[in-house]
């Protein structure tokens, strides 16, 4: 994705482009297997130094408060960072902690339909996750 594409998008969020809110979010962006902020400060201070660890978080914050990012907690209670705001699921595997995006449309339709009809008194649903454990494997075919 292009700093431009990046730039608007923060800007179509109503957020001042700084240059430590390009760099988390270009991070973020830039990696396909939902890193910890660890991992993401760790790439963050590689290009800006001086940028306090404390600043990457409130950033983070920000762009999930905004919807750019999602936040995803893992069984062993990690929290990891998805740049992909499309509804989708996840495929997480405890033993190894991969943690793959896992797109359905079908299943999408089957749970807004379910909740539509189940109506769930004074709730009202926004978005649904499905967030399914196992362990992957090579296919030995």
């Amino acid at each position: 994705m292009s700093d431009q594409r990046i730039i608007d998008l923060l800007r179509g969020a109503g957020l001042r482009v700084t240059p430590q809110r390009l760099a988390v979010f270009k991070a973020v962006r830039m990696h396909h297997n939902h890193p910890t902020a660890d991992q993401l400060i760790g790439q963050v201070k590689k290009m800006h130094p001086g940028i306090a660890t404390g600043t990457v978080y409130k950033i983070l914050d920000i762009l999930e408060e905004k919807r750019l990012v999602k936040k995803v907690k893992t069984e062993a209670g990690v929290m990891r960072y998805d740049a992909v705001t499309e509804q989708h699921h996840h495929l997480y595997c405890p033993e190894t902690g991969q943690l793959h995006d896992y797109f359905d449309p079908e299943l999408n339709t089957l749970l807004r339909e379910y909740f539509k009809k189940t109506k769930i008194s004074g709730f009202r649903m926004e978005d649904v996750q499905v967030h399914v454990s196992g362990k992957f494997f090579k296919d030995s075919s």
